[in-house]
């Protein structure tokens, strides 16, 4: 199968969005089929990669997003679609990229919408400092949502949790696949002490945050968890990985309140990511919008427990191998205390056994299954789309 797949909202660094789309793409070509991803970014460029075919197609950064880019000019991606006349179409943007569903139906090619957000958690974040009634939120959801579903042959949610918005309304083209991590390269044998020696140096809890630095990933919530931490006597240190745009007022907050904070930016090298994972004591994933948290999975696979949001998805994914706290600073703390108080071995060796639930084999057979189930034989394309 020509499996074209569309993104948007990328950014030039790593991200969830980015590592699921290469290894699945990486998992379709080593099975025998053709992968073309389409996706924004600075300039055009079209090159054969590991993970197949990969069109970058100039699009402009959304202001305020911290970098991330989408594709913006339709007639231009309408002709490619047509060029590329695939058996079938994978699209990780439920928004801006909705209007491709209706191409695709148009065209005869069966469609898969893969929801990697939830837009009851988008709608109810603050907005200009105001959050929207759950009423308003949920009538919102819904009405987008049925036209989501309605766009598509099959809507791909990664978690129960991410489905719900979508049988709230009776969706019935809905089936679930979760994501997968690297067990190779996330491994607790990547633990170094020179890495602790660095961030750590007196013995002192390493706290690990790996996520964008923007309003939905929370993380503010990390702050105020060091900072309950060091009232509780609790020598600790944190170290956020990621750019985004509250990396600045992040870094003013940490300062003002005297918290050791280590800011690391993108670590483009992921075996150095990798280390940073297996050598905290502990990850924080406090997104409440979470619809499946693939760092959380990546630390879980290098043997690090993790705090997660209860609000969020991630109860679903990390189970016993982490906690859930809610609220803010007060229950992550307390979540994280919990979590070292148990033997470190026992903690290690669940959030692996956890971890090697999730491999990325079953995640790509689990979305090819997805396509094979949709839409025509393979061989009967339309001509003229």
């Amino acid at each position: 199968m020509r499996i074209v797949r569309l993104a948007n909202f990328i950014t030039g660094s790593s991200g969830g969005l980015r590592t699921a789309l290469r290894e699945l793409g990486t998992g379709y070509l080593a099975a025998g089929h053709e992968p073309v991803l389409i996706m924004p970014g600075a300039v055009d460029s079209d090159e054969q990669t590991g993970q197949g075919r990969v069109i970058t197609l100039a699009g402009p950064v959304v202001p305020g997003t911290g970098g991330y880019r989408v594709l913006v000019a339709r007639s231009r991606l309408r002709r490619l679609l047509t060029e590329l006349a695939p058996d079938r179409l994978e699209v990780s943007d439920r928004t801006t990229l909705r209007w491709t569903g209706r191409w695709a139906r148009r065209a005869g090619v069966p469609s898969v919408m893969v929801s990697h957000e939830t837009l009851d958690g988008l709608l109810g974040l603050p907005f200009g400092g105001r959050r929207a009634s759950a009423r308003l939120t949920t009538r919102v959801a819904d009405r987008l949502n049925a036209a989501t579903a309605a766009s598509f042959d099959t809507v791909l949610c990664t978690t129960g949790w991410a489905a719900r918005e979508f049988t709230r309304i009776g969706v019935d083209n809905l089936v679930r696949v979760p994501l997968g991590v690297d067990l190779e390269r996330f491994h607790p044998r990547r633990h170094d002490p020179a890495v602790r020696q660095r961030y750590a140096p007196d013995g002192e809890l390493l706290v690990l945050h790996c996520a964008r630095l923007s309003a939905e990933k929370c993380p503010e919530r990390v702050l105020a968890a060091l900072a309950q931490l060091r009232r509780r006597r609790v020598a600790a240190v944190g170290v956020f990985v990621g750019t985004g745009p509250r990396q600045a007022g992040l870094r003013e907050q940490a300062a003002a309140a005297g918290l050791a904070v280590h800011f690391a930016n993108y670590v483009d090298d992921r075996t150095e990511i990798a280390r940073l994972m297996a050598s905290a004591d502990v990850v924080v994933a406090p997104g409440p919008v979470e619809t499946f948290g693939l760092a959380a999975l990546e630390a879980l696979a290098s043997g690090t427990p993790v705090v997660v949001a209860a609000e969020s998805a991630l109860p679903e994914v990390v189970a016993d191998a982490g906690l859930a706290a809610t609220g803010g600073g007060v229950g992550f703390a307390d979540a994280i205390v919990e979590l070292v108080r148990r033997p470190e071995s026992a903690r290690r060796s669940a959030a692996r056994a956890r971890a090697e639930r999730f491999p990325w084999s079953a995640s790509v057979a689990g979305f090819l299954r997805a396509h094979r189930a949709v839409g025509a034989p393979v061989g009967l394309r339309l001509t003229g789309r």
